[in-house]
């Protein structure tokens, strides 16, 4: 048995999907263990694409098991929404193959309308969230006043706990100026969808248990990336939940001993998402070549994403930070057309030189990065699949990269197609 993490090791879209979906065929059981509908997976599958939010990769694949662990914050109609959109390109999805934690945290619609109401309160200060109510479902979950799946199979419980958690926002709403939210229709449309979602719902810690001692080989995903971690990123350019590979175990209810191999993912450049620092970003037209070659535009948001050259300062830090055993090298393609290539390979804030981010915002921002130059290999690496048929340009920049972020690289992705794909190291055969 070999169960495998995958996590971002840069600011998210780093190409997860694809590589989860390679691995799921693998696994027996895929979860998803943190972070909300804010995530996209977008999978290509014999020219289907499949673009995914909340539920995990694996759902598209047949005799398989996708699980959303407890450190997911859900928002019921959304997923509901998911799985009929899913439905509607032939995938089945019923509670055989789907199981919903009964402890998940549930988004609801004054989470959402927090989110904007802070975001366009805040100006040039804002975070730039995707809108979606994460932030502050996540809030209420530590604040102990959440609604949570289980909650769903008591209108009693449900009553007392909408009272709980509306007495603090309409408190904050009418300080804000807003009108209070009214518990009845939020009642009764949550009363409605409970059947549906409760059919999913089930321990999900006992499951796993179950799965473990049947020797499945079990695929934790994570979204967003380690970047985006609440205290490991970029704070506070970040997102609610702790994106490191450990949290595999918490947003889920297994020990830390289940987790075998950590695979951080990792594209041949950086891109970022909203707000926040960027040492590396390139708002020049190579950026705009790296935009438009990687088809830069978030998968939920269709935001255009930032694009710069690879930071491997900050990549070696994620590396360390989420204990990761190897790297799959995503996009290497969009690197085909360039004359010269860059990689960061250090710091300097006022004159004075770090190898790592610090962590002052302040000084994140002030940042200049220090470069080594690479020369173009200006030839196709799209669909190759083994490494002795890169250009060997194209070789020395993956190696340079390999040794510098002192981390192995275990495969290497040329275009969005699942099977183009260089493997090199097995995460579940190692």
């Amino acid at each position: 048995m070999k169960n495998v993490v995958v996590v971002g090791s840069q600011w998210g879209d780093e190409g997860k999907g694809k590589i989860v979906d390679w691995l799921s065929s693998e696994a027996d059981v895929i979860v998803r263990f943190q972070g909300g509908h804010n995530a996209g997976h977008t999978l290509v599958i014999d020219g289907v694409v499949y673009k995914l939010r909340l539920l995990p990769s694996g759902i598209v694949r047949k005799n398989k098991v996708s699980i959303i662990g407890n450190g997911v914050v859900v928002d019921p109609w959304a997923l509901l929404d998911e799985i009929d959109e899913i439905k509607s390109k032939s995938v089945e999805v019923n509670s055989d193959n789907l199981i919903l934690s009964e402890a998940a945290t549930l988004i609801l619609s004054f989470h959402k309308e927090m989110d904007e109401i802070r975001e366009d309160a805040a100006g040039k200060s804002k975070i730039g969230t995707t809108r979606r109510g994460i932030g502050p479902a996540y809030e209420d979950k530590i604040g102990r006043r959440s609604i949570r799946v289980m909650d769903l199979s008591s209108e009693k419980n449900l009553d007392k706990r909408l009272d709980v958690v509306l007495n603090h926002h309409n408190a904050i709403r009418k300080g804000l100026g807003k009108t209070e939210f009214k518990k009845k229709q939020l009642k009764k449309d949550l009363l409605n969808i409970a059947p549906q979602l409760l059919k999913f719902s089930q321990p999900v810690w006992k499951k796993i248990d179950e799965f473990k001692s049947q020797n499945k080989k079990i695929l934790f995903e994570g979204a967003q990336g380690v970047l985006l971690d609440v205290d490991h990123g970029t704070y506070p350019f970040v997102t609610s939940s702790n994106t490191v590979a450990s949290s595999a175990a918490t947003g889920s209810g297994c020990g830390i001993n289940s987790i075998n191999y950590v695979l951080g993912i990792a594209k041949a450049y950086t891109t970022r998402v909203g707000e926040g620092p960027f040492p590396t970003e390139l708002t020049d037209e190579i950026g705009e070549l790296l935009g438009t070659r990687g088809k830069e535009f978030g998968t939920v948001t269709s935001r255009k994403r930032r694009c710069g050259w690879f930071d491997g300062v900050l990549v070696r830090q994620t590396l360390k930070i989420s204990g990761i055993d190897g790297i799959a090298l995503t996009k290497l393609d969009v690197l085909d057309e360039l004359d010269e290539i860059k990689m960061c390979i250090g710091y300097e804030i006022n004159g004075k030189k770090f190898d790592y981010l610090p962590a002052s915002v302040d000084d994140q921002f002030m940042v200049k990065p220090i470069y080594k130059s690479f020369e173009g290999w200006k030839s196709s690496t799209v669909g190759i699949k083994k490494f002795e048929k890169l250009p060997e340009k194209a070789k020395n920049y993956i190696k340079e990269l390999e040794k510098f972020v002192e981390t192995k690289i275990s495969s290497i992705s040329t275009s969005p197609e699942r099977n183009d794909t260089i493997l090199i190291q097995d995460p579940f055969k190692i």
